[in-house]
């Protein structure tokens, strides 16, 4: 039997979403790479507080809570807790636009390639950090 913790359970949600943004990618639908990277980000960064002990609050962006906590963090990702601080509110900030819009902002018309390109950089790093904080489960 699998003894799965539920950080480990949102790095192994993170990791199986960061994969869907390729077949996104691979479809041109920018918009929906973002908003779905801003989700993998999410979870990665929630299992990393969970990992550590700290209960992640009801909202999308924990990043100002990776910096806070960052001494609880191994050093390599305690460097690193300004970078996911950034990709997380940024992501964060466009969450709704990404998905929803808005009368003047489609979001088909809206996210380029590059964007799209950006959001999945940005969530592999942090998949990446949140890989050497939270331990494989154990089979």
């Amino acid at each position: 039997m699998n003894n799965l913790t539920l950080a480990q359970s949102y790095l192994l949600k993170a990791k199986a979403r960061l994969k869907t943004l390729n077949v996104l990618y691979e479809e041109g639908a920018f918009s929906d790479v973002v908003r779905e990277a801003q989700e993998v980000v999410e979870l990665a960064l929630k299992g990393m507080l969970r990992q550590i002990g700290v209960e992640p609050p009801k909202v999308h962006d924990v990043g100002d809570l990776i910096v806070e906590y960052r001494r609880m963090f191994v050093s390599e990702i305690a460097a690193q807790a300004d970078r996911l601080r950034e990709i997380s509110r940024w992501l964060r900030k466009e969450r709704e636009f990404a998905f929803y819009g808005e009368i003047d902002f489609v979001p088909t018309l809206e996210y380029s390639e590059e964007d799209a390109t950006r959001a999945m950089a940005d969530a592999k790093i942090v998949v990446d950090a949140a890989s050497l904080s939270i331990p494989s489960p154990s089979p």
